[in-house]
């Protein structure tokens, strides 16, 4: 085994080598489970997307896509209540936050601030670049402690808001004064679970110029599977971001991502119901889990974060896993107690209430 690991190995960098990979959550293909553990959302995408991928010319694609995604662009800035230089559109918000760490973080520099408990890329991103990493922990009850934040000599600032993987929002008002206290340095605000909280940053674009908001086609668009996503800033932000893409890929949105993600941000009624049922089943599911002793934060994003002392978040993750309901587990401190629930359609929610409960009789 040595021998082999050896053989494989032999040809990695030093940054290969010595690099943590992110790890995904799981997508299960041998069995159906009840699937609550990636954060996908449980309704279809809506009907327009469904009328671009059938009216989609697939003789085009014999030719590249727009490199920058002008017409998407255009879309997306319209929806924002901005103009298209203000937008930046990548494979997915990974990739886009991906790029923002070596366009506005230096090698060996001041580093990136962000909190210990947050989305698991940042240090990975971080680590890929060689970009020092400036940790913050989490106030007792998972919230984000915003003065600690200010406290830290930094290049700059990552914030998920709402919070991966606890789901706790930070009120615009409170977000729009830290960006303006700190008008030397980037803030990077990852809003993947927005819509689900309705307390956007990006409508302070046109006001700081160091605000770069980045969003995602993933969640409340249900359309995890295409991979796109986006940022909001200033038009010197965005320039950044495109000349790094440039120099990574020229071409990182396909054509059928480029018309399905247009078709979907003119859907936005039909999104907004959606969100508007995830949100009541997130409020429902909530007040079930806090009846069965579960200690949940207040969620504004489309899952929970439920902990149980007695039984501990891997012994739920693993009972769970044999109940045919997948949930997210992290055996780390702070969070070991707990795990993380996708908000599902009220039928999921209902199977994995059954379950813990024979769990836990």
């Amino acid at each position: 085994m040595d021998g082999e690991k050896t053989k494989s190995t032999a040809f990695f960098s030093r940054l290969a080598a010595g690099i943590t990979p992110y790890t995904a959550g799981e997508q299960p293909n041998s069995r159906q489970f009840v699937k609550l553990n990636t954060n996908e959302n449980p309704y279809p995408p809506a009907p327009a997307v469904y009328e671009a991928l059938k009216n989609f010319d697939a003789g085009s694609l014999r030719l590249y896509p727009a490199p920058d995604a002008d017409a998407l662009r255009d879309t997306i800035a319209a929806a924002e209540g901005v103009r298209r230089e203000n937008v930046f559109c990548g494979n997915g918000s990974d990739e886009v936050l991906a790029l923002s760490v070596p366009a506005f973080f230096d090698p060996g520099g001041k580093g990136a601030c962000f909190a210990d408990v947050t989305y698991s890329f940042y240090p990975v991103f971080c680590d890929f670049h060689a970009v020092p990493q400036k940790i913050v922990p989490l106030r007792e009850d998972f919230s984000l402690d915003l003065n600690a934040f200010s406290r830290t000599d930094c290049q700059g600032y990552i914030i998920a808001n709402p919070n991966a993987p606890t789901g706790m929002g930070i009120p615009e008002e409170q977000m729009f004064s830290f960006v303006a206290a700190h008008p030397d340095k980037i803030v990077i605000v990852d809003e993947a679970y927005m819509d689900f909280y309705g307390r956007s940053a990006a409508k302070g674009v046109g006001k700081y110029k160091n605000l770069l908001v980045v969003k995602t086609f993933s969640k409340s668009y249900s359309l995890a599977g295409i991979r796109c996503g986006y940022a909001v800033g200033d038009e010197g932000l965005i320039s950044a971001l495109f000349r790094v893409k440039d120099c990574f890929n020229s071409y990182p949105l396909d054509r059928v991502c480029q018309a399905v993600c247009a078709a979907a941000v003119s859907s936005r009624e039909y999104y907004a119901a959606c969100t508007e049922k995830v949100v009541a089943e997130r409020e429902r599911l909530t007040l079930a889990l806090r009846g069965m002793g579960f200690t949940v934060p207040d969620s504004k994003a489309n899952f929970v974060f439920a902990g149980h002392r007695q039984a501990g978040g891997g012994r739920i993750y693993r009972e769970l896993r044999a109940r045919g309901v997948l949930v997210r587990y992290w055996d780390k401190p702070k969070i070991s107690a707990f795990c993380r629930i996708t908000v599902g359609t009220r039928e999921q929610n209902d199977a994995l209430l059954r379950a813990l409960a024979d769990i836990l009789k």
